[in-house]
């Protein structure tokens, strides 16, 4: 069946009949959750099967940002913590294969909490390169400061969560990490020459260009468009994360309702589009603003409608797996990062 090129959220635990109307007459190629979603787990299964149901699709594709740390929407007592992407790196320091370990079986572990309810599709990993002076919305999420550790950190993930049976989306690409200001609220500015960014934060994203799904950054780079942010910038779209880092996976953006960007909802759903976004991702579950993205946004259609199939197509089989001794493992993994103090 045909959909539209957008992902939306929805307002809380079950869908309110205006919803259910929206997704029938709408037809959003995918769905997000976020913590006002999910009670327990019976609840969130019942909730994605009806997203689906209402949709026609069984196939929809429902998405979550599940990384562990602060940025966890299935949390305690209903689902396992997990740590954040700084230990891994203090891991990795320690001794590299021991930080890739973790990073794989803690995505693993997610992709196994995600895979019980039905959710196919994690927000993660990230490849993000923080400096000093940058805004904390990254922070201790980050995998390191070196791009080469950051992308080897960032595939232990994906193969993690592939393992499980789980699709990566790959962000913010082509670099969150210098963004001085959190662009939920406000746009941030990185006056960086090109020549740096692709020797940091751009070199970070090339190894990972395989992956099948990226997410865009709300962040302006001056030295490559100091009018718009990667997100609505089709000289960046088209030089940088389709050029220079070769991504040719579904690329969606970032929230559409962040602060950081300008312009009405409307606005904004068609300056992603124009720029060569093939997805635009509205998250805060408002109705009003769901249904301004729905009008903006075209059938998914051309390169964008294979690059959409492509991904989907390249989730696998989740692989046998003993999920208490992964953990044993793991919790074992970040005891060691914890005494060495990271």
């Amino acid at each position: 069946m045909s959909t539209r090129a957008f992902i939306t959220g929805v307002s809380g635990p079950e869908l309110s009949a205006a919803e259910r109307e929206f997704i029938r007459s709408e037809r959003p190629w995918g769905f997000i959750l976020f913590k006002r979603n999910v009670e327990a787990p019976r609840q969130v299964a019942e909730l994605v099967e009806e997203l689906r149901e209402v949709a026609g699709n069984p196939d929809a594709p429902v998405l979550i940002d599940q990384e562990g740390g602060r940025v966890q929407r299935l949390g305690p007592p209903n689902w396992p913590a997990y740590p954040p992407g700084a230990i891994f790196s203090a891991l990795y320091d320690l001794d590299r294969a021991l930080g890739l370990s973790a990073a794989r079986l803690s995505a693993r572990l997610i992709a196994a909490d995600l895979a019980e309810i039905g959710i196919t599709v994690d927000c993660l990993p990230l490849a993000d390169v923080p400096v000093e002076g940058a805004d904390a919305v990254i922070g201790n999420r980050a995998y390191g400061t070196e791009p080469g550790k950051v992308a080897a950190i960032a595939r232990a993930v994906t193969e993690g969560l592939e393992q499980g049976g789980v699709l990566p989306v790959l962000k913010h690409i082509p670099g969150h990490g210098r963004a001085t200001a959190d662009t939920h609220f406000r746009l941030p500015r990185v006056d960086t020459s090109k020549a740096e960014l692709e020797r940091t934060d751009f070199a970070a994203f090339r190894p990972l260009a395989d992956l099948p799904m990226a997410m865009t950054a709300h962040v302006v780079f001056s030295a490559l468009d100091p009018a718009h942010p990667a997100t609505t910038s089709a000289t960046i779209i088209e030089q940088v994360i389709r050029g220079g880092i070769g991504f040719q996976g579904l690329l969606m953006s970032d929230d559409v309702s962040m602060n950081a960007l300008a312009g009405s909802i409307a606005e904004r759903t068609q300056a992603i589009v124009t720029a060569g976004c093939d997805m635009v991702l509205h998250c805060n579950g408002k109705l009003d603003e769901m249904q301004e993205v729905a009008r903006e946004t075209p059938e998914l259609s051309g390169m964008a409608l294979q690059r959409a199939a492509r991904a989907l197509a390249s989730r696998k089989v989740p692989q046998p797996f003993d999920r208490l001794a992964a953990r044993t493992q793991l919790d074992a993994l970040i005891d060691r990062a914890g005494m060495a103090g990271a």
